[in-house]
């Protein structure tokens, strides 16, 4: 940040408030780094991404021959912890609320828990029927997935602190909410998420948003609509996509047919069941507030936005508390999440692999298809509903397919369809977003309805 900006924001604050040079810096300085680490674009190793994901990347690779064998012991210890508390209610547990909102959880993630506990180490060890450990199901989860999550959430969750804690998305919320509230009513600040997961992972921008849901910065309804709508996928992942489908080469439409079918659902999946029926209410049930949106007489945007950020950073933690957010989200997220996600992840795709399920679901998608004038709509249909399994099939399944356009069609709406459950939908469910594995099928089922004929117009005009 240029002298000049600094010393507009200096004079902008000292004529609506007096703030100090050292609320000024406790505001600019851990958001500037907060930016840098999850907003800056930045190329590597011939990609772009944020240094956050980078630094994640650096950790995975440092812990390549260990890193399986440590998420199954973390995974192993959850379950273990989890089953002991039930049964004997360790006071140290009861007593501390993060542990206890951590370790006694409801029959259902219980039984979850457990259940990822069973499938790590099965699929750990190689033991138990090919299913549940093939390289298809448990291995994929375990070996592909898991180590990226795990280093996300190690690097995200410790330094997330940084964009929420000294008023970053105070001033952006403001600034952005002329924006957000008219077309996706929607605070500000959720451009920040999305941002996050465009530039880096769908999984920063679920753990920003599961946070802010979790402080009483959005509403159910905000919540669950950002979630499942704003938590987009990475421009790195969206390459692998359209690599997989050998049409590399039209990446930038590709990444184009992504973008304006990704802002139509978001403009109109949010208004439709059961995004629509969510309540407007906070965590703790207390009714939204929208009266903080509104900038006050003697205020434009701006100074308005950083007032807001001023007193956010006047009222900020220490470095010690702040270390210790940060230390609370990975535990929160690795020990709450990653075992969530290797159950419902592993069970997704038993189902997408063992049975012919999602290939009956797309049967429906037949006539759309043809009606669309896409090629091979039979061949084209058993890859839609699959990718709520994982959002990588589709674009396997469619290297089979001959005709370029359903190919390029497929790869598109795979990455508009957003929620899959070896990811996305697992974390979704991990997280205390309000939403619900059947909500979840019907968001995906809306978003692929919305997307496709979108993603079909455009196709067209390229081939």
């Amino acid at each position: 940040m240029t002298s000049k900006v600094i010393t507009e924001m200096t004079t902008e604050v000292t004529t609506k408030k007096s703030h100090n040079l050292t609320t000024i810096l406790t505001f600019i300085v851990p958001s500037l780094i907060g930016l840098l680490l999850f907003m800056t674009p930045v190329s590597y190793q011939g990609a772009i991404t944020i240094p956050i994901a980078i630094v994640a990347k650096g950790l995975q690779n440092l812990l390549a021959d260990s890193l399986t064998a440590i998420i199954t012991g973390i995974v192993v210890f959850t379950a273990l912890v989890t089953v002991i508390n039930k049964l004997a209610k360790i006071q140290l547990i009861q007593d501390n609320k993060f542990l206890n909102s951590l370790l006694d959880v409801s029959p259902m993630w219980f039984v979850i828990r457990l259940l990822g506990a069973v499938f790590i180490v099965m699929t750990f060890s190689g033991l138990g029927p090919e299913a549940i450990h093939s390289a298809n199901t448990g291995a994929l989860v375990l070996n592909d997935l898991l180590p990226v999550l795990f280093c996300v959430f190690v690097f995200a969750g410790m330094l997330l602190p940084l964009l929420l804690n000294f008023g970053l998305l105070e001033l952006f919320g403001t600034l952005l909410t002329k924006v957000m509230r008219p077309i996706f009513n929607l605070p500000g600040r959720s451009a920040i998420d999305c941002m996050a997961s465009w530039l880096g992972d769908g999984s920063v921008g679920i753990l920003m948003t599961s946070k802010q849901y979790e402080s009483r910065f959005y509403t159910q309804r905000e919540a669950a609509v950002i979630g499942t709508t704003f938590s987009a996928v990475s421009i790195t992942f969206s390459l692998v996509v359209i690599s997989q489908v050998k049409l590399e080469h039209l990446f930038l439409p590709f990444y184009l047919a992504v973008c304006v079918a990704g802002v139509v659902a978001a403009i109109i999946v949010p208004k439709l069941p059961p995004l629509c029926w969510k309540k407007n209410k906070y965590i703790d049930q207390s009714d939204q507030c929208v009266d903080d949106e509104l900038t006050p007489a003697g205020h434009n945007v701006f100074s308005w936005g950083l007032e807001q950020a001023l007193n956010k950073a006047l009222k900020a933690s220490g470095f010690k508390e702040t270390l210790k957010d940060g230390f609370k989200n990975v535990i929160d997220m690795v020990f709450g999440v990653i075992p969530v996600v290797m159950a419902i992840g592993t069970l997704a795709l038993i189902v997408a692999e063992y049975t012919p399920v999602f290939e009956y679901l797309g049967y429906p998608f037949i006539p759309l298809l043809e009606w669309l004038q896409i090629p091979e709509a039979a061949e084209a249909s058993k890859t839609i509903v699959v990718g709520f399994a994982d959002m990588f099939i589709p674009s396997i399944l469619a290297t089979s397919i001959e005709s370029d356009m359903t190919r390029f069609v497929i790869a598109a709406m795979s990455v508009t369809q957003l929620i899959y459950m070896s990811e996305v939908g697992a974390l979704l469910l991990g997280s205390k977003i309000p939403v619900n594995i059947a909500e979840l099928f019907v968001i995906f089922i809306l978003r692929t309805l919305v997307t496709l004929p979108v993603i079909a117009g455009i196709a067209h005009l390229i081939f």
